[in-house]
């Protein structure tokens, strides 16, 4: 388990912060954006308690139980909408996105919230129990890593 800590590679100059394409630095996020790098590659996990409670990094402490033992578990390849929604006024971050529907799925012990891609809802609620695979994708304002869902046929 990554313990979360910024190694200041070259990359960066040893900030913790990344440059972007405009010059702006965005503030690293060590262990969250490992976790969004392994998704990307398949190889997604949550960390998981012996108590099978299951959470996301960068977490050091199971926050069900409290518990300072925890796992990496793969994540199941495929999970299930709880919730979404059609957002059409979007954050900036967003705003050439819009329209898109962002959802909340369950994958085993930990939920994933993201954008859903590959399916022309009217307001997300038929989308509710529909089987999706996760991934990470780029946003088309700024081509920032966005986690994915789409839909299993």
């Amino acid at each position: 388990m990554s313990d979360g800590a910024d190694d200041g590679g070259a990359d960066d100059g040893g900030t913790g912060d990344d440059e972007t394409s405009d010059g702006a630095s965005t503030p690293r996020n060590a262990g969250y954006d490992e976790w969004l790098a392994a998704l990307a590659t398949g190889e997604g996990y949550a960390l998981v308690c012996p108590d099978g409670h299951g959470s996301l990094p960068p977490r050091r402490v199971c926050p069900e139980c409290g518990s300072t033992s925890l796992s990496e578990e793969p994540l199941p390849a495929v999970g299930t909408v709880e919730t979404a929604t059609v957002v059409h006024v979007p954050p900036p971050r967003f705003a050439d996105d819009a329209p898109y529907v962002t959802a909340i799925a369950r994958f085993g012990p930990v939920r994933l919230t993201g954008v859903l891609r590959g399916v022309v809802p009217e307001d997300g609620s038929e989308l509710v129990g529909r089987a999706v695979e996760s991934g990470v994708s780029e946003r088309e304002t700024d081509g920032g890593s966005v986690v994915v869902f789409r839909p299993v046929n």
